[in-house]
């Protein structure tokens, strides 16, 4: 009978650690395989201006840094690396106005913060504009399954697009 039982329990033990083997790995896994970046585009009525706030996980960063720069880069470590990403991020994101004319975006800057990497810029609030295009393109060209969430605030209920690698320009209605 202890030869029953301590047959039982190897058993149930080797069947408990073979599930939290694959859980361990199902999560790392998963865990990368997940590529989304999220910008807030903010109207601001007290400063006349738009900001726009993008939020890049900063492992996702790193390793995008590697591809599209240089194999030695540094996110964490060199600021010149930083710049290059966050001036990446600028020319991937663009708003226009209701007539397609692409509004001009000011750095205001980048910065790293826990585990995000963060791009700042703004640009005036242009006068009677009843729709605004965004595209945001964003690291698609070194992962096909990036999706980049914008959210646009500040004037009522909180509007969002997704842009995916087949994403172009989508238009968000203001008023």
């Amino acid at each position: 009978m202890p030869f029953v039982i301590l047959r039982w329990l190897l058993a149930v033990t080797s069947v408990f650690i073979l599930s939290l083997a694959i859980m361990a790995v199902s999560t790392k896994v998963s865990a990368h395989q997940l590529k989304i970046a999220s910008t807030t585009v903010l109207f601001n009525e007290r400063t006349g201006n738009i900001e726009i706030m993008h939020r890049f996980i900063l492992h996702d960063a790193e390793h995008a840094v590697r591809d599209l720069f240089d194999r030695k880069a540094d996110i964490h470590q060199r600021e010149a690396t930083r710049q290059q990403f966050a001036d990446y991020v600028m020319q991937a994101f663009a708003l226009a106005d209701h007539h397609q004319q692409q509004l001009p975006l000011m750095r205001v800057g980048h910065e790293v913060q826990g585990v995000n990497f963060w791009v700042y810029q703004e640009t005036p609030i242009p006068a009677d504009l009843t729709q605004l295009q965004i595209k945001h393109k964003a690291l698609h060209d070194l992962w096909p399954d990036q999706q980049n969430l914008v959210n646009v605030e500040g004037l009522g209920a909180v509007k969002s697009v997704i842009f995916t690698a087949e994403s172009d320009w989508q238009a968000v209605q203001l008023n």
